[in-house]
């Protein structure tokens, strides 16, 4: 019963999301407190509330200092020259851009965050695709696909759980992985090359003169469009440097200003172009803006590099880094009170749509996992495993991982289900490495769940509906993911 309700559950938020009947928040908590009196125990639906909310404070409170720590670091300039790199290679070829998005992500997924990496290459990308109308949906999916691949490495967090779970070191499961992981990488690279060239085709073939960098803030973008197979004309698309109050107006790099966001100057004829649209509200890296601290760079450097080393090294828990981190990072570089308000203002919403899904999200899992569904369908899935699949437990592991790690968090799959596959596998021969190998394969899918607060930031940003993000991310993330696993095996890794 519990084992069918579970699996309700979670379809019915799904359906709901996906058709946009519902706000992701509200089905977070609605539909979970309307299944837990359907299972009987409504009574005792604070307790398992409570208990949710007290496992992911201190997830929210991460996010919420990361959030404020990086938006500052972003504020700074810190990120600039990288994000300058990526703008010079795009230009303005929608494969190109698409590409970079990918390559951003996967770089900025390094420091082990997905908040980060979304901040970061929203925050750099986001102007660039409503210059050029690309589909929003594609860098979302192509951020989030990079950032779950790259989620594996020894501080991002599966790893570390699943070394822990099964009692073995993190290099040795890491370790072995990497050209599985590098393939799927590389998966990821085509996926955002053939993507690119489809919106290429769908918006034209575009190309813009010249570098693009912090310097060219107020330059033009030459637009080659294919109209119909059968002429060519150029646009010449204004690129305004219009700034908000606090400087952080719209990107100049990207060709996105609030002044000449809609200008459009046509040789030989009247056309249109894509612009901006107005009071969007996102801001994004105008090369010009008077939060820029050039002076400081490398201290805020340093201080990153300090950061991260500190998180991998587990000096401390990392929600208390973090609060430490964006404490000092506003003290040094904006000593007016005034200032650090207008900074912690800036970033506010975003604290408060994530800090606000995290806790919406303790009531599904903490219904979840106190009524005993999570169990049962766990129990269920492994049971079902025919008696003659034990030898190849490692795939199996892998192909379980990718909805299980989807529709659970991972503390769950790793320290509620991991154990009993790995249990399995032995009984047949089977290593806990290959298994906890074969466990890192859904990362690429999971980065996509519902139950994953950084999510959030990345759709929130770039003002995609959660339910759109979903339908297009879902069958691509699926795919790398099982690039991944099929490299493994290969290789004789799994």
């Amino acid at each position: 019963m519990l084992t069918f309700l579970g699996f309700a559950m979670i379809a019915t938020f799904l359906v709901l999301i996906m058709m946009k009947k519902m706000s992701p928040i509200a089905a977070l908590v609605l539909i979970p407190a309307l299944f837990c009196v359907f299972a009987g125990k409504g009574a005792h639906l604070g307790d398992y509330v409570i208990d949710g909310v007290g496992k992911l404070a201190p997830t929210a409170a991460m996010l919420m200092f990361a959030i404020v720590y990086f938006g500052v670091m972003i504020d700074v300039g810190l990120f600039d020259p990288i994000v300058r790199g990526i703008l010079r290679f795009c230009k303005a070829d929608p494969m190109r851009v698409v590409v970079g998005t990918a390559v951003l992500a996967a770089i900025v997924s390094l420091d082990g965050d997905g908040s980060t990496t979304f901040m970061i290459t929203v925050s750099a990308m986001y102007p660039l695709y409503k210059r050029l109308g690309l589909s929003l949906v594609v860098m979302t999916g192509v951020a989030a696909t990079a950032n779950g691949v790259m989620n594996t490495l020894p501080w991002g967090g599966p790893t570390a759980r699943a070394a822990t779970a099964l009692k073995l070191d993190a290099g040795d499961i890491f370790v072995p992985m990497i050209p599985a992981l590098a393939a799927g990488l590389v998966c990821v690279f085509v996926l955002a090359y053939v993507l690119g060239l489809r919106e290429r085709r769908r918006v034209g073939a575009l190309s813009l003169p010249g570098a693009v960098d912090g310097e060219k803030a107020a330059g033009s973008v030459e637009v080659v469009a294919d109209v119909e197979a059968t002429a060519e004309a150029e646009l010449l698309v204004g690129a305004g440097t219009g700034a908000g109050a606090s400087g952080a107006g719209a990107s100049g790099v990207a060709g996105a200003g609030a002044g000449g966001a809609g200008d459009v100057s046509v040789a030989g004829g009247a056309a249109s172009a894509a612009p901006v649209a107005e009071g969007d509200g996102f801001q994004g890296l105008d090369p010009h803006r008077a939060t820029l601290r050039p002076r400081l760079y490398w201290f805020n450097a340093a201080l990153t590099v300090a950061l991260l080393t500190a998180m991998i090294m587990e000096l401390l828990p990392i929600p208390v880094l973090f609060l430490l981190g964006a404490a000092l990072a506003l003290t040094v570089n904006y000593p007016n009170m005034a200032d650090q308000k207008a900074r912690i203002a800036a970033h506010a919403d975003n604290v408060l749509n994530v800090a606000g899904m995290v806790f919406a999200a303790a009531v599904f899992t903490g219904v979840l996992s106190g009524t005993g569904m999570v169990k049962d369908m766990a129990g269920w899935l492994v049971g079902a495993i025919p008696e003659g699949m034990g030898p190849h437990m490692a795939l199996v592991t892998g192909l379980l991982s990718l909805p299980l790690t989807y529709f659970m968090s991972n503390d769950g799959f790793y320290f509620g289900v991991l154990p009993v596959l790995a249990e399995a596998g032995a009984a047949h021969g089977v290593s806990p490495l290959e298994i906890a190998r074969a466990s890192l394969v859904g990362q690429a899918l999971h980065m996509s769940s519902p139950l994953v607060p950084a999510v959030y930031v990345l759709v929130g940003m770039a003002k995609v509906e959660f339910g759109d993000h979903t339908r297009f991310t879902v069958k691509w993330a699926a795919l790398t993911s099982l690039v991944v696993l099929g490299a493994g095996m290969l290789f004789g890794i799994i």
